[in-house]
């Protein structure tokens, strides 16, 4: 199955895929099947290095204070092996929504013309969408006349790509990310290409301020153990039960929370398997790690301890789950420090969440 953030498993509004921009398996196959949600919030320099307040924000972007003011042209590697030069921000065309966050978090906002079906925090909302069913729009992005289009590899079809370069507009493809590591390289290819690369310097720095800021909160482990949780895709109007691997993009973020990967320790080598109840024990995971459109889908806990295994996992005894937005969860941008705290501050809340 191919799962990408156009066309599997990936965070978003109907069906709920997980994030654009994640691993590269990963976000081809979770695209497949759904589409993706975003947010974030306020701020201002002051509050660079403070621990994000969590899903409660998660709605909106919180741009840098300063106005960008770009230096062009600019001639940058494109991830598909082309040379792209980019002399105008006026009118920016992101096709995906972790791209989206990084454009206007970096103040480019108002220049943002369009957004993918992914982009969906509050100040992109309003935005004509130029993709369908996670495939792009040549014709609909073309009739904007954008004078820069961002996409990434899994950015499809490849025809609707090759129309648009073919129509003289620059069009930079950036590598998706994969986990923690790739977010600082994302801001910065992004900056890089906008003409701002000290905004992206800034940017980088303060979003790795605020995830080592949330990182500090995590609580010892008494007895030693970490807690193991188990990442789910479930989408229950279509009947996909899948459980995460070490390359579904939830990896880093799990370890980051001080966790373990309960999939991966079990042996899953690839993005997402189907459930069945043997690989629920061997994975015997603490807590459950799931998107809310995911875990709304199954009837909420009543409906997850249904799903055979579930409720003969530590997790499934205690009713514990950790849910993340479908938009934010598997972004790797600017508003991770939000979603990790939220995860910590699920994680290790008494009893856990579910109960």
């Amino acid at each position: 199955m191919r799962i990408s953030q156009d066309h599997g498993p990936h965070q978003g509004q109907d069906a709920g895929r997980p994030a654009r921009g994640r691993a590269g398996a990963a976000l081809t196959v979770l695209v497949a099947l759904t589409l993706l949600l975003t947010g974030c919030g306020d701020g201002g320099n002051d509050s660079a290095s403070k621990p994000a307040k969590g899903a409660a924000d998660a709605d909106r972007v919180e741009p840098l204070a300063a106005a960008p003011a770009p230096k062009l042209p600019v001639t940058v590697d494109s991830a598909d092996g082309e040379k792209v030069t980019i002399d105008s921000t006026d009118r920016i065309v992101p096709l995906t929504g972790s791209l989206s966050e990084i454009v206007f978090t970096l103040g480019f906002g108002k220049q943002v013309v369009a957004r993918d079906i992914t982009a969906t925090f509050e100040q992109a909302e309003k935005l004509p969408v130029v993709t369908r069913a996670h495939d792009v729009s040549a014709e609909s992005v073309l009739s904007l006349k954008p004078t820069v289009v961002l996409a990434d590899t899994t950015t499809g079809p490849a025809e609707a790509i090759d129309q648009i370069r073919s129509a003289g507009i620059p069009l930079l493809v950036v590598e998706p990310a994969k986990g923690l590591g790739d977010v600082g390289r994302r801001i910065d290819t992004v900056a890089e290409a906008l003409g701002v690369p000290a905004a992206g310097t800034e940017l980088k720095e303060r979003t790795e301020a605020r995830i080592a800021a949330v990182q500090k909160t995590i609580p010892d482990h008494a007895d030693g153990e970490k807690p193991r949780v188990a990442f789910l895709y479930l989408r229950g109007s279509a009947s996909v039960y899948l459980l995460g691997g070490a390359e579904s993009g939830a990896s880093s973020l799990l370890e980051a929370a001080g966790a373990v990967d309960a999939g991966k320790t079990s042996g899953l080598k690839k993005d997402f398997t189907a459930i069945t109840s043997e690989a629920l024990a061997k994975a015997a995971p603490d807590a459950i790690l799931l998107m809310t459109k995911g875990f709304d889908s199954v009837g909420g806990m009543d409906g997850l301890v249904k799903i055979p295994g579930i409720a003969e996992t530590p997790a499934g005894m205690d009713r514990r789950v950790v849910t993340i937005d479908d938009g934010v969860l598997l972004n790797y941008g600017p508003r991770t420090d939000r979603v990790l705290a939220d995860i910590v501050e699920q994680l290790y809340a008494k009893g856990g969440k579910g109960q």
